[in-house]
């Protein structure tokens, strides 16, 4: 379709290259969080493990290496097999979140959590898969709060922002709109 010369893309049109961008953008943005999570413990391991925790502020934080063979704050030792599954469901899930979601600028804040959510999950998937265990290094003495990595503050985060979202973007309306796009896609 051309108006006065100019080439007017079609609503099908502009919303696969909405979609092709913001997979791209994502992607992206997934691989570096990733590898940030990932830097940060190699940075972990090369300076912090055995040795004594390395003080920022006296009593308050410390960089103190640990070696997480569970999930949050300990959970599940050594239950690797079921991290696997688990992992690669709430992956699977996250993808399928992801992509059926409107592309529009409204749902845009959601796409990030989703990928925030991705990145911290697939990190310490990395760390599980090939040590066993998953490299903490940031504790909060002052509150004797569970040592903790990027990747976990990547999904500490997303839960943060979601439920910002949902007290205060989202509305009725627009989470109706996001349950009948996910309904839509599974009957389609």
């Amino acid at each position: 379709m051309e108006i006065q010369g100019e080439r007017v893309m079609s609503d099908t049109t502009k919303s696969a290259v909405s979609r092709g961008k913001s997979v791209i953008l994502a992607v992206i943005s997934f691989a570096i969080l990733v590898a940030a999570d990932q830097i940060t413990k190699w940075m972990a391991v090369l300076h912090l493990k055995d040795q004594s925790a390395k003080v920022l502020i006296n009593n308050v934080f410390e960089l103190y290496y640990l070696e997480n063979r569970g999930a949050a704050f300990g959970i599940f030792q050594g239950k690797r097999f079921a991290f696997l599954i688990i992992t690669v469901a709430i992956l699977l899930a996250l993808a399928y979140c992801f992509w059926n979601i409107p592309y529009t600028a409204k749902y845009t804040s959601l796409r990030c959590i989703i990928v925030l959510i991705g990145a911290g999950a697939v990190g310490n998937f990395i760390d599980r898969m090939s040590n066993g265990y998953v490299v903490d290094f940031f504790y909060f003495k002052l509150i004797n709060f569970p040592v903790f990595n990027v990747a976990d503050i990547y999904v500490t985060l997303s839960a943060v922002f979601l439920v910002i979202l949902l007290l205060f973007k989202y509305k009725e309306e627009d989470l109706n709109v996001l349950v009948n796009s996910l309904k839509k896609s599974r009957k389609g």
